[in-house]
């Protein structure tokens, strides 16, 4: 079996962002980047696949050379190769039409991404992939199984879970379950220094979507406590000040 993981540099969760004079972009100075936590559980799932079934497994990155040190742990894991498709990650269309443009050419059984990045979590990449490539889509996906080109899912709807049988080729995000990510060890490490890292130019595509800009939140206002027993300067304050009711 032939896979494609879709991976994402993405700020480690305990970093405090902070952007630019201009807020057009995020400041990178002093942040400290990891693999998408999302995408490293597809990644141990395509690798538990491939050592029980035999086959490959290639991640792609769409990114700056920034990115290898990303690329080169997911290699670390296990990863057979890497590509990097050379651009900015500008937004979800463009990320998309440059892997499926990369899949398009390259034949492969399973196209896996997590559910989304930690950073934008816009959960969309995974199917627009689908919908370029004119295959099957399944996301948030919590367990995958493949036999003979059929690839069973599992994912979780309201009120319970729901199981899909689709055939291969097709795309799936992970989310929780699906495989519990690993840990590069020593060999892995030495070894991913002589793991093949492609790097390849973007194609031209049109732009669908642009960045007005980035905003914080707005800072937490103080507490107002009011006594349990006064009922009356609860019901006032919800409604003249919170007015919620």
């Amino acid at each position: 079996m032939k896979i494609l993981v879709c991976i994402s540099h993405v700020p480690d969760t305990t970093t405090k962002i902070s952007f630019t004079a201009d807020n057009k972009s995020i400041a990178t100075s002093g942040i400290q980047y990891i693999i998408n936590p999302y995408d490293e559980i597809a990644l141990t799932r395509a690798l538990e696949l491939t050592e029980k079934s035999g086959g490959t497994v290639t991640v792609i990155n769409v990114g700056d050379a920034s990115t290898d040190a990303t690329l080169r742990k997911a290699l670390a894991i296990g990863a057979t190769d890497a590509v990097r498709i050379d651009a900015n990650p500008a937004n979800a269309s463009f990320v998309a039409t440059q892997i499926a443009d990369y899949a398009s050419k390259n034949s492969f059984d399973l196209i896996l991404t997590g559910r989304e990045s930690i950073d934008y979590n816009g959960s969309q990449v995974a199917a627009m992939v689908g919908e370029l490539l004119n295959i099957p889509s399944v996301s948030i996906v919590k367990s995958l199984e493949v036999a003979d080109k059929t690839v069973t899912l599992e994912r979780e709807i309201e009120g319970g879970k729901e199981v899909i049988s689709c055939p291969t080729p097709l795309v799936a995000s992970a989310t929780e379950g699906m495989a519990e990510p690993r840990i590069p060890n020593m060999r892995g490490i030495m070894s991913a220094r002589t793991k093949p890292l492609q790097v390849v130019a973007a194609i031209a595509t049109e732009t669908y979507q642009q960045l007005a800009g980035y905003d914080k939140p707005a800072p937490r206002t103080q507490v107002k406590l009011i006594d349990a027993s006064n009922v009356k300067a609860l019901v006032d304050a919800l409604h003249t000040e919170a007015k919620v009711i």
